[in-house]
């Protein structure tokens, strides 16, 4: 058991979990390790922002795949936009990410970066001593990103295009409209994309395009950058 510098503190922390086993088990871990503690929970999005207004808490604890309210289909992309929303809100909050999306975290690296509170990662999978180390990093302010991938230079708007292409299916042209550029335009943010990305056309030039796609897509999610 990992032994606190603020066992005897009146520590206050918020964990944000949809799953009721796990957040039992989070919970259980926190206070025997935390006994003095005031632990929260909240298990959707609205009620995790209206529970850091009340509680204004000293860590939060934050799963990425939760749904926005009551009843509603948990997203990453929820997660990622409540961690932005703290950070933002709350550049001194410190906050631990605990989740099995921890790659989807290259898509906010930047705002990660410029956070002036700790701010940990601890994938669920990590040993119950591993996980209580990095809440206890992030209490004391501590930044611990070992765990992300390699950072990559991804700019909004080319994440803009693999959601469209890819999530929602449209063609160049469609994507083009939707975001209101030249395709000449978009055609160059796809070659940005597929620079960082590692991805070079062959040099037979009659292979066909839509493999590069394919090639994109695939590496994309594994990178995190897409769900």
């Amino acid at each position: 058991m990992v032994q606190s510098i603020q066992e005897n503190a009146t520590v206050k922390i918020l964990v944000v979990d949809d799953h009721s086993l796990l957040l039992s088990g989070t919970l259980n871990v926190l206070r025997d390790c935390y006994p003095q503690a005031k632990i929260a929970t909240a298990k959707n999005a609205t009620e995790a922002e209206e529970q850091i207004i009340d509680l204004q808490p000293d860590a939060v604890v934050v799963d990425l795949s939760i749904p926005q309210n009551i009843g509603e289909k948990s997203e990453i992309e929820t997660g990622i936009a409540l961690l932005k929303s703290i950070m933002q809100d709350n550049p001194d909050m410190n906050i631990v990410v605990q989740s099995s999306h921890i790659k989807t975290l290259v898509r906010i690296q930047h705002e990660i970066d410029n956070h002036k509170g700790g701010f940990t990662i601890a994938d669920k999978m990590l040993a119950e001593k591993e996980m209580l180390t990095r809440v206890q990093y992030a209490l004391d302010g501590v930044t611990h990103t070992k765990d992300l991938p390699k950072k990559l230079e991804i700019k909004p708007i080319w994440l803009d295009v693999l959601s469209l292409a890819f999530e929602e299916g449209l063609k160049d042209k469609e994507i083009a409209k939707r975001m209101n550029i030249a395709e000449r335009t978009l055609r160059h943010y796809w070659t940005k994309i597929q620079d960082v990305l590692e991805i070079y056309p062959e040099a037979d030039k009659k292979k066909d395009v839509r493999n590069l796609r394919i090639l994109t897509q695939i590496r994309a999610r594994k990178k995190g950058l897409m769900d």
